[in-house]
């Protein structure tokens, strides 16, 4: 199998499919147009990225693609739409990177209530300001810090925040709230009731249709005056221009790792968020530790493992949850050559679309069964017309409950 790797990686994954014979080209500055010309040139049948988009030319561009692994858990830079439509699997790792991002979310929240970094840069410009910076200080414990998505990421900080002694209240329409119980949050139903509530919100959602500039003037405008707001999640979940009154009018002291129109690569930028007193930024770095970087190399190795043997992806995030399929044929038959060739011309024959399909192989390899799912059900006669073959046992049709 060929895989091309378009960022960086643990060095440890590349050595180990290299050594199991793996054909493996890494390039962490592929992306563009460059990147399009080694997928056209390598012909890879997996693509691995980090932060580099992949289009719909990319994914065009071989015939031989078929996995793209995201290594981390966001696959908004990745064009689902068009990987789906060319029968492109995409995973991700998620869950692998979670302690990493909830380490800096809570290095903000200390950062925000302590000035850390102006400490930091006022003794660097020589100047001794112990009056200054030994005021205002409110310190964190027993205050009430806000979490919206309790995932992987959102739990973890959960831990976190109650080994400071905070009380945690979180908004997740899809977390159970029994389990929200065992970890200790009370579930708030409503973001800007939920802004209303806390000294510290911090954002732990993925970007999608749904998730974009969920953090609305609104919800900002509910916050406290002097409030500690943390992204470390995706710059357009929070309407920026908002973001930048509430800390201008309000004092909301913000803790950012991510920001609208992020550069791809290293170099000069500027947005004129970051350059706001009360801002503390940094640069896009939650999952960007060694012990991070190592967890998601093992999960891109266990996806690729998994493909390679047996066809099957974790984590696929583009697979349909429900599919157009009605009708389930039933077919036991001899597992000799060509009887489900001969099944599934019969099919194709009365105009009945195939959905999914499973072979199940009896002990011995004599006899197996067949499992089709199709887009309506098939008459009578070309039921009896499979059942007519004589290496064919029987043939059932279930009905399937409609999802």
């Amino acid at each position: 199998m060929r895989v091309l790797f378009a960022d960086k990686i643990a060095s440890h994954v590349l050595q180990n499919l290299t050594e199991r014979g793996f054909e493996v080209h890494s390039n962490p500055k592929l992306k563009g147009e460059d990147l399009e010309i080694a997928i056209r040139e390598f012909q890879p049948e997996t693509l691995v990225v980090r932060s580099t988009k992949v289009t719909n030319n990319h994914l065009n561009s071989s015939d031989k693609l078929a996995l793209v692994i995201r290594a981390g858990a966001g696959v908004n830079t990745i064009d689902l739409d068009s990987a789906s439509r060319l029968g492109i699997f995409v995973a991700n790792c998620p869950g692998k990177n979670a302690v990493a991002v909830a380490e800096l979310a809570m290095g903000h929240i200390l950062n925000a209530d302590r000035r850390i970094a102006d400490n930091v840069a006022s003794l660097r410009a020589g100047e001794w300001k112990k009056k200054q910076f030994g005021q205002g200080c409110q310190g964190i414990k027993g205050r009430t810090l806000g979490i919206i998505g309790l995932g992987n990421i959102g739990q973890e900080l959960t831990r976190r925040a109650h080994a400071f002694d905070m009380t945690v209240l979180g908004y997740d329409p899809f977390l159970p709230s029994n389990r929200a119980a065992e970890i200790g949050v009370e579930l708030i139903d409503n973001l800007v009731e939920l802004a209303s509530r806390v000294d510290v919100l911090s954002v732990h959602v993925g970007l999608n249709e749904q998730t974009r500039g969920m953090i609305s003037a609104e919800v900002l405008a509910a916050l406290k005056p002097g409030s500690i707001f943390v992204n470390t999640a995706r710059g357009p979940v929070v309407d920026q221009p908002a973001l930048e009154k509430a800390i201008s009018e309000r004092g909301i002291v913000a803790g950012l790792d991510v920001f609208e129109n992020e550069p791809s690569a290293d170099g000069e930028w500027q947005t004129a968020i970051a350059q706001l007193p009360g801002v503390y930024g940094t640069h896009h770095i939650g999952a960007s530790t060694q012990q991070a970087t190592h967890s998601v190399g093992d999960e891109v190795l266990r996806i690729i493992d998994n493909y390679q043997q047996s066809g099957s992806v974790p984590n696929c995030v583009n697979i349909a949850k429900s599919s157009p399929a009605t009708h389930m044929l039933v077919v036991r038959h001899l597992d000799e050559v060509g009887v489900l060739a001969r099944v599934l011309d019969q099919l194709s024959t009365a105009g009945v679309n195939v959905q999914e399909m499973e072979n199940i192989v009896f002990q011995g390899a004599i006899a197996a069964c067949a499992r089709i799912r199709t887009d309506h059900a098939p008459a009578d006669s070309v039921l009896a017309e499979i059942e007519s073959d004589p290496a064919v046992h029987a043939v059932s049709l279930v009905a399937l409950e409609s999802s």
